[in-house]
């Protein structure tokens, strides 16, 4: 028992060092140069006055409320609102000022990398490979870039894969209902469509019905009566979410399902919703922006300049390219919720405006871990190595091209 117990901690320790230092160089390295975009700490500093919305009119740069009777609304979902009130709790105290959103990005990225790295013993890898792995989402990848921005969205994007990947380690490494419930509220309280995502978590957690000769409604009823404690703490957190965000839509706009982003003013007006903010016709222009769209040239350094409004998330990450592997424990699982998701992300009618890469993806970028996880060597091999520097190389140049220079602006 006492060298599993040292492993543990030795374990823990690499993890929380990890974090750490990805913390620091995610703080250093970016310039939230959306912060003033600060959509859910208006709100979280509303909510703690007892008000649903402002009072009075935003500043002008922030056009995605909705004027009604006189009070301004968010359309973001609840859950991104509630992630922040801690942040509001320390400004009403007079602890900090402005909105920290460097602070909270930066966080967001060292908790992301701790539970990665936690997540990546499920294989049984080497150590260095682990670390590796454990750093490529948020610095491989779109990642580093989009969050740095430090808006409302971007920020709201870095809590859902927080809330994803903590879900996933309290339900594949140390399976915990009552911590991987919240963290899953998390997740589809800032990114509502991960809602999709709940029957996998559950299957993962209580496992497949019995294959005999019963009838269905037998089997079913065993595989309740096995696992109704663990379904039951699991759900404790998105239910009672579910239940609040559908009041907090009620009392705003009088309906339940109503989010306000129909009622922006002029936003179905953009010609990207003229069929409906969700719809088919929206899946080519996803697809290309997200596969295929490129650089463009330029005569100066980095000599290749991104589409400000998406490119292929291959190109932005290269390492992606080693997805296509044979093997992994759940290779069909992490196929089935990336096509999912892909599929609700695909038929919205925006891409994902101003961004690096395409920015919605950063949801699926849990799925493509242990994926990358299971289809890879005990040891890091040298493609791997090339794709993982080659991958760092562009989303680091991409970072300071559009954080820390006027290279790349609407």
């Amino acid at each position: 028992m006492e060298p599993l117990k040292n492993n543990s901690l030795r374990e823990f320790a690499i993890a929380v060092g990890l974090a750490l230092i990805a913390t620091l160089a995610f703080y250093f390295s970016i310039k939230p140069v959306h912060a003033v975009f600060d959509y859910t700490a208006q709100v979280a500093s509303a909510l703690l006055d007892r008000h649903l919305g402002l009072q009075s009119r935003p500043i002008s740069q922030l056009n995605e409320w909705v004027p009604l009777e006189g009070r301004y609304y968010s359309v973001f979902p609840l859950g991104a609102v509630l992630s922040v009130v801690p942040i509001a709790m320390l400004q009403k105290a007079g602890w900090i000022h402005a909105f920290p959103a460097r602070v909270v990005a930066a966080l967001i990225a060292g908790g992301c990398v701790f539970f990665f790295f936690r997540l990546s013993s499920l294989e049984g890898k080497s150590l260095s490979r682990r670390i590796l792995l454990a750093l490529f989402p948020i610095f491989a990848t779109w990642f580093w870039c989009n969050v740095g921005f430090g808006g409302a969205w971007q920020l709201a994007l870095g809590f859902a894969l927080l809330g994803e990947v903590g879900a996933l380690y309290f339900t594949l490494i140390r399976p915990y209902p009552l911590l991987a419930g919240p963290f899953f509220a998390l997740a589809f309280g800032n990114r509502t469509e991960l809602i999709v995502t709940l029957p996998v978590y559950l299957y993962i957690l209580s496992g497949p019905l019995a294959r005999d000769d019963r009838p269905l409604k037998a089997r079913i009823s065993q595989w309740l009566r096995q696992n109704w404690r663990g379904l039951t703490d699991f759900l404790l957190a998105p239910v009672a979410l579910g239940i609040l965000t559908a009041a907090y839509n009620l009392a705003r706009f009088d309906s339940f399902f109503d989010f306000g982003y129909t009622r922006i003013p002029n936003v179905l007006h953009e010609p990207w919703y003229k069929h409906g903010l969700f719809s088919l016709h929206a899946i080519r222009w996803n697809v290309q922006k997200m596969l295929f769209e490129g650089y463009k040239e330029r005569s100066t350094f980095p000599y290749l300049r991104p589409d400000p409004f998406g490119c292929s998330i291959f190109l932005s990450s290269p390492f992606l390219f080693l997805l296509f592997r044979q093997g992994g424990k759940y290779k069909r699982v992490c196929w089935i919720v990336i096509a999912m998701l892909t599929f609700v992300l695909w038929i919205h009618g925006n891409p994902g405006g101003w961004q690096f890469s395409y920015r919605y993806a950063i949801i699926l970028l849990p799925w493509m871990f242990l994926l990358l996880v299971g289809n890879g060597p005990a040891k890091i091999s040298l493609i791997e190595a090339s794709l993982f520097a080659v991958s760092v190389t562009i989303n680091a140049i991409a970072t300071w091209q559009f954080l820390w220079t006027s290279d790349i602006r609407p």
